[in-house]
């Protein structure tokens, strides 16, 4: 079983390699430069202005994201390869793996009673 201690980093950063990429927070109120993202049904604003990487989800009443992740804030953590990290251990998959845009592969698991987001990039060729 794994303990960790005050100021030991998290399990997942420590050992898994994980990055923190945001805090996703679900609200109903109309929020300034929202972008819809119209297959999942939802609005997104803020994540491009936060040092933070705070994310606020405005979702439509038939938004197909899952009901936990409607109500409770989700952290997000970025992943090098998300179809291995979902192997290597006994998740509870919320979202299996799909892309809300370009270059950008998610899926959401449930830990503690909590969503969490496994985020991955499609790295460039270029550099």
């Amino acid at each position: 079983m794994y303990l960790r201690k005050d100021a030991d980093a998290p399990q997942i950063i420590e050992e898994w390699g994980w990055k923190y990429h945001h805090i996703g927070i679900p609200t109903h109120q109309k929020l300034e430069n929202e972008k819809y993202i119209p297959h999942l049904k939802f609005y997104v604003s803020g994540f491009s202005k936060s040092p933070y990487g705070i994310e606020w989800m405005r979702f439509e009443q038939d938004s197909p994201i899952h009901p936990l992740i409607q109500q409770v804030p989700h952290v997000a953590f970025e992943v090098e390869d998300l179809d291995a990290e979902l192997l290597k251990r006994d998740f509870e998959i919320l979202t299996k793996p799909n892309s809300p845009s370009d270059d950008v592969r998610v899926a959401m698991i449930k830990h503690n009673g909590a969503p969490v987001e496994l985020i991955e990039f499609k790295k460039s060729s270029k550099k």
